[in-house]
């Protein structure tokens, strides 16, 4: 439950510091005195957007704070999947806006992304305004009403799961089957393509290997000429350095026994003769093997402008990738050919997967059917109450496609009076009868999901006197059992009930208009009660009156 609430330089508020207490309590003011203020703090709190017009005019930022009691409600996992620390007795949320337009959120003085700080304010508040009657148009909300009073929830999620997965393989079955189209109206232009590549009989670093060959036999006169003249100062009869060097070490040879250091030299000269010796039968052997081939050069060059032809009709930059480029179209042909049994596989997996939907979405229709009688009968006990002695309220359950919510179209069905058919409750209800199904949904959803703080906003429109007072006992009620009720009300019946009574105003100060809100004592409430009976102008007979409402 909220156990204190901060805001500081929000809109018309300077600093409001307020403790709340459990059960059921009432805040009213005049219109226009700020409670919407307040509303739209705490909506900052939920994880609503922010605007940086709402920081007070003049100063750099606002903050909203809020601090929760959650020590009844086992949400521990929460903190603990989010890495935020944990204190059951006091989770604090608060939001941050600068001028500037910047916003921050913190749990527990860690700092969250908003999705986070919705996600934790949408298990700790439900505000209910007038806007939200607006539901009531829309079969999502009625559909939902009927899951949360089943009390399975568990079943939805893992029809929810199945149903993806449905999903996810009715899309792979669409894609196979428009690739198959695909792939079988082009079918013989790939195996064309196919039949090119394969009947060139690439292999894997062959245009490397031609390139070099085209290369040495295009410059064979000048590799020839090299060759040659290198192979003749090498080993040319008398003047070629292979014989002079050997020359050279025979020499040296002769006068090492009277000269020592020239056995070295000689041995040195004579390494490097025989180095020089093999040298020179290489470049031989080149010599002899260089020889120019017109015809093998044109054989070359016709086999690497077919590889060159390949490369640029299949936008490639090598053999390789005109390779993979086969692989891939003889996978596409295969496909072909394997399709029809790839699409029955997986339309028999689709059909699989329906079924399986459609046994868990009959589970749920059972439950909704169900809990569509139970939810008629505390309708109609909290409605009829509240001045509708006659009233008329069905659940329908209808069977409709496979959707993310099962099988089922949920419509709400109202009449308040014996001659008037039943017809959907947002096209029949008056406001005032809107506002009165609508608490009793509440009330009853409050009591299958354990919300610790439930913010009525004016629901009590439309209605007065002995109604409004019906309706004050069912947030009473509520507030009793275990969760924590604030209506802001304008009906005197109303604020009478509540435990505890909080005033919001307007208050001229130096820096202009302030809004303030005051926990009021008996006697305040007594004059605050009597004030919103009687105007302004406080009569005895409005004082006695208030006395007598709040049973003092």
């Amino acid at each position: 439950m909220l156990k204190h609430l901060f805001i500081k330089n929000y809109t018309l508020i300077d600093t409001l510091d307020m403790e709340f207490f459990p059960g059921f309590s009432v805040i009213t003011g005049e219109t226009g005195a700020g409670k919407s203020i307040i509303l739209g703090a705490i909506g900052l709190l939920l994880g609503q957007r922010a605007d940086s017009k709402t920081v007070k005019s003049g100063c750099d930022r606002c903050t909203i704070e809020a601090h929760f009691d959650i020590s009844r409600y086992a949400m521990e996992s929460f903190f603990r999947d989010n890495d935020i620390d944990f204190d059951a007795t006091d989770c604090i949320i608060r939001r941050e806006l600068t001028s500037a337009g910047k916003s921050r959120a913190f749990i527990n003085d860690t700092p969250v992304p908003l999705a986070l700080l919705k996600e934790l304010g949408e298990q700790l508040v439900d505000v209910h305004s007038q806007h939200q009657n607006l539901l009531l148009n829309k079969q999502d909300f009625q559909l939902s009403v009927v899951d949360i009073i089943t009390g399975r929830p568990n079943e939805l999620s893992s029809y929810q799961s199945a149903f993806s997965r449905y999903q996810a393989l009715q899309r792979q079955l669409d894609d196979l089957q428009s690739e198959i189209e695909r792939n079988r109206s082009n079918a013989d232009f790939l195996q064309f393509q196919y039949n090119e590549l394969s009947t060139a009989n690439l292999t894997s670093g062959e245009q490397e290997e031609l390139e070099q060959r085209q290369d040495t036999m295009s410059h064979a006169e000048d590799i020839k000429s090299a060759l040659y003249e290198a192979d003749n100062a090498l080993s040319a009869d008398n003047t070629g350095i292979v014989e002079q060097l050997k020359a050279a070490v025979n020499a040296l040879s002769a006068i090492q026994k009277v000269l020592p250091a020239a056995e070295e030299l000689s041995q040195r000269m004579d390494s490097c003769h025989i180095e020089l010796k093999d040298i020179s039968q290489d470049i031989s052997s080149l010599l002899g093997d260089i020889d120019f081939d017109p015809a093998e050069l044109e054989a070359v060059s016709n086999r690497l402008d077919r590889i060159y032809d390949l490369q640029k009709k299949y936008h490639c930059e090598t053999v390789e990738e005109l390779l993979s480029r086969q692989e891939e179209l003889k996978q596409q042909l295969s496909n072909i050919e394997n399709s029809d049994e790839a699409l029955a596989e997986l339309q028999t997996m689709c059909q699989q997967q329906e079924q399986t939907c459609r046994q868990l979405a009959d589970a749920l229709t059972r439950q909704r059917t169900k809990a569509a009688k139970d939810i008629e009968r505390q309708m109609r006990e909290r409605l009829m109450p509240l001045g509708m002695p006659n009233v008329r309220f069905e659940v329908q359950v209808e069977r409709c496609p496979l959707n993310r919510n099962g099988q089922d179209k949920v419509s709400f069905l109202f009449s308040a009076n014996t001659s008037t058919p039943l017809q959907p409750v947002s096209q029949v209800a008056s406001g005032g009868e809107i506002a009165r199904v609508m608490l009793a949904l509440k009330v009853m959803i409050s009591g299958a999901v354990k919300l610790p703080t439930i913010i009525f906003d004016e629901i009590d429109t439309g209605v007065s006197g002995k109604i409004a007072e019906s309706m004050a006992h069912m947030m009473q009620e509520m507030g009793e059992g275990g969760r924590q009720v604030i209506s802001i009300t304008h009906l005197p019946q109303i604020a009478a009930l509540g435990s505890n009574h909080y005033k919001v105003y307007k208050e001229e100060t130096a820096q202009g208009t302030a809004s303030r809100l005051q926990h009021l004592s008996i006697d305040e409430r007594v004059r605050e009660i009597a004030q919103m009976l009687s105007g302004s102008n406080i009569t005895d007979a409005a004082v006695s009156n208030a006395k007598e409402l709040l049973k003092i």
